[in-house]
């Protein structure tokens, strides 16, 4: 693998640390320069901050500033630019000077010059301009980290996206993760986090995904792949990919017409809903970490598209991760056990997940979760945010052997973005307000044996049947617009009169007996929850969906 190439870069690279280090270990000059330019770039700059505080004229200089960190971040590259674009999504995190101008990242960056562009357009479909598209703007449309974008029409009509890749990114970002790699080594000691050597499988992992990032027929795979997974969903909108004008360094996809999720006035004036936008936002990320497995991992405001038909469309599939099914699983249990303030559950999902390996002693882990996360929670989980929990935690993971497995780095990220994003739409957002319904669903409708697995799990403790909890996942669940109680009984009961459902019968008729005393009460409380849904419309519905299924199946037999 040749990482000094310029005009052409490799085809099919991989990302591979050792390749890389090996490369530029034999070149040191370049390391060199390259540090230079960074430690020189960023010293001047928290100099000027510093000076700013030390006369009083903070407030004075801080656009100037604001601006200065962009060119800064813009003129280092790519890599950079993509810190910068993380940071933009966090106006809690970030002061809104400063993220005024980071969210410029996203799309308002200088892009490269047309001829060089169009070159790559016609040497990588091997056809001239006029024979790939009837129309093509003179100058793009918007530019990003690692390419910019024109607007065309095909000759066949269609509005379409051409993405073409800025050149030379290949060496820039192997050195750039060369550098991020060493320094990992060095500052990870000195971290108020109990990463060690992990924090170095994160930047791999950001190199791998990376590396993805810049093949555009990885990208248009992963795109079809993201539109089969929601297919016939009616709230999520992914574009058709063109293949026949389509390369490693040119990607020609379907036109969107939208706003983008930081044009506020835009949406506004569409009469769009911003708590609409939130809901399927966040929902649709949550079904690709626990229903598709397949998520997007960079879902910043210049990837997202509220469209006037009310759907979100996606149109960056770059970077993205594959979850194990077995992960999913967890995952969804962890959220409920955590709704539920079950620490000793939750321990131990962290060690399934690889945050804690399995040596080790969970014993003195759970009174230091129930503490971090049942502050973080607070009297409702409406006060729950992922900015808390990272601050909290960080504490924790110093004290405890915790570790961040490098998929989870890009999850993490994902879910911060995801509510940065609701955050700068509507700043009282809270994201387990649309993910506690969300997880409660899908524990109770899931019918494979693996999440009915879970939900047993969830809903008995040492043997014993958790009334509250069946309570708080209905009613949290209840607010769930997608949740229809009906049905979801409907297999409650199937799944209960069949053998696999023997054990669970078993113990729900030692739940209504137990301590010496027959239930009533908890029977009454449930009955009080689900009775407004049991309308006589309802009932027939599902009575009459129920015997046209037994005469199929008498049919069939």
């Amino acid at each position: 693998m040749n990482y000094s190439s310029s005009d052409v870069q490799t085809r099919d690279a991989q990302y591979n640390a050792n390749v890389i280090a090996q490369y530029y270990r034999y070149r040191p000059w370049l390391a060199i320069f390259r540090s230079l330019k960074i430690i020189i770039y960023f010293g001047v700059f928290i100099i000027q901050l510093t000076l700013d505080k030390w006369f009083k004229q903070e407030e004075k200089n801080k656009l100037k500033r604001a601006e200065k960190l962009r060119k800064i971040l813009t003129k280092l590259g790519p890599t950079f630019i993509k810190v910068g674009q993380a940071l933009s999504t966090r106006p809690d995190l970030i002061r809104k000077d400063f993220l005024e101008e980071l969210i410029k990242l996203q799309d308002q960056l200088p892009p490269f010059e047309n001829e060089i562009a169009f070159e790559i357009i016609e040497r990588e479909l091997d056809l001239k301009i006029k024979e790939a598209y009837r129309e093509i703007s003179s100058n793009p449309v918007a530019a990003a980290s690692l390419g910019q974008v024109y607007k065309a029409v095909l000759h066949t009509g269609e509005e379409v996206a051409v993405k073409v890749q800025r050149p030379n990114l290949l060496p820039v970002i192997s050195l750039d993760l060369y550098l991020m790699r060493l320094a990992s080594s060095w500052v990870a000691p000195f971290l108020p986090l109990n990463l060690g050597h992990d924090l170095g499988l994160i930047v791999d992992e950001f190199g791998i995904k990376l590396f993805e990032e810049i093949d555009y027929i990885n990208e248009g795979r992963n795109a079809e792949k993201f539109a089969t997974n929601f297919l016939g969903d009616k709230e999520v909108k992914v574009p058709c990919i063109y293949w026949h004008y389509t390369s490693h360094h040119v990607l020609t996809l379907e036109w969107i017409n939208g706003y983008k999720l930081n044009d506020l006035d835009g949406i506004q004036a569409a009469g769009l809903d911003f708590s609409e936008i939130i809901r399927i936002g966040v929902t649709s990320g949550l079904k690709q970490l626990l229903e598709h497995g397949f998520f997007h991992a960079d879902p910043h405001p210049g990837n997202l598209f509220a469209m006037t038909d009310g759907r979100m469309a996606y149109i960056d599939f770059g970077m993205m991760d594959q979850l194990a099914e077995d992960t999913k699983e967890t995952i969804a249990s962890s959220v409920v056990q955590l709704i539920n303030r079950d620490y000793t559950a939750l321990a131990k999902d962290f060690v399934n997940l690889g945050f804690l390996t399995p040596e080790t002693d969970i014993t003195p882990i759970i009174p230091a979760l129930e503490k971090v996360l049942g502050s973080a929670i607070g009297q409702s989980v409406g006060d729950f945010n992922f900015k808390t929990i990272t601050d909290d935690f960080s504490e924790l993971m110093y004290e405890y052997p915790f570790r961040v497995p490098a998929k989870f780095a890009l999850i993490i990220r994902s879910l911060v973005t995801q509510e940065g994003l609701a955050l700068s739409l509507n700043p009282d957002f809270r994201i387990v307000e649309v993910s506690f319904p969300y997880v409660s669903r899908r524990l109770l409708t899931e019918e494979s044996p693996a999440m009915r697995k879970r939900l047993i799990e969830v809903l008995f403790k040492n043997d014993k049947f958790q009334w509250e909890r069946l309570e708080n996942m209905i009613a949290i669940a209840q607010s769930d617009r997608q949740f229809d109680l009906l049905p979801t009984a409907t297999l409650g009961i199937q799944f209960l009169v069949s053998e696999e459902g023997d054990y669970l019968r078993r113990q729900l008729i030692t739940a209504l007996i137990e301590d010496d005393r027959l239930h009533t009460k908890e029977v009454q409380r449930l009955w009080t929850l689900i009775q407004p849904e049991l309308k006589p419309q309802k009932l027939f519905d599902v009575a009459l969906q129920a015997i046209r299924q037994f005469s199929q199946d008498l049919v069939a037999s």
